[in-house]
C-alpha cells in the first residue's frame, strides 16, 4: 500500500519512497511480495488504458476528455502527453499552445479554442419563459479524427478570438 503526496509517495509496507510511484529495483525488489508486483503491474496497465489518445482522436479532443475525466493541475499535462505518445516531433507545442492563452490543459478551452456553433446544444427555455444561451454539448462528439503525427485540432473545434 502506498500514499501519495503532493510531494511524493512512501510505502506502507518497507522503507520506500520517491517522486515517482515505481517499486524499488536491485535487491531491495526480490523481497516484494508478488501480491503488490501483481498489483502495480494492473495498476499501470488500467492507466495506460485510461490515459491513451483512441486512435485518429485529435489533440483537443482528447485533453477535453481527460479534463472532463480527471481535471486540470493547472499544468499542460494531458497535451504534453498526447504529444509524446502520437506527435513526438511537435516539440513547439507547448509554446504554440501558449500564444492563444493555452498555458495550461483547461485553458486551451477558455481562451485558445472552442467547439464549433454547429455542434452545440440549442438554447433551452427556463421556467420563466426566458431563452437560455446554446450549450456545449455533454458528452462531446465523436472526435472526426486526424491523421497520425498531427496536433491540429480535428473539424469540430476553431481558434477563439481574443480581445
Amino acid at each position: 500500500m502506498y500514499v501519495v503526496t503532493p510531494h511524493g509517495w512512501a510505502a506502507m509496507l518497507g522503507d520506500w519512497r520517491g517522486p515517482t510511484p515505481t517499486l524499488p529495483s536491485g535487491d531491495v525488489l526480490m523481497d516484494c511480495v508478488p501480491v503488490v508486483q501483481e498489483a502495480e503491474r494492473l495498476l499501470t496497465d488500467a492507466s495506460d488504458v485510461l490515459l491513451t489518445p483512441e486512435p485518429r482522436e485529435c489533440l483537443l479532443c482528447y485533453v477535453s476528455r481527460m479534463v472532463d475525466a480527471f481535471g486540470c493541475d493547472c499544468s499542460l499535462r494531458f497535451a504534453t502527453r498526447y504529444r509524446d505518445l502520437r506527435a513526438p516531433r511537435a516539440t513547439s507545442l507547448e509554446r504554440r499552445l501558449g500564444q492563444v492563452g493555452g498555458f495550461c490543459d483547461c485553458e486551451i478551452f477558455l481562451n485558445g479554442y472552442g467547439m464549433l456553433p454547429r455542434y452545440w446544444l440549442p438554447g433551452a427555455v427556463a421556467n420563466n419563459g426566458d431563452a437560455t444561451d446554446a450549450s456545449s454539448p455533454d458528452p462531446l462528439p465523436q472526435c472526426l479524427g486526424v491523421r497520425r503525427g498531427s496536433t491540429q485540432p480535428c473539424g469540430l473545434w476553431h481558434r477563439s478570438r481574443r480581445c
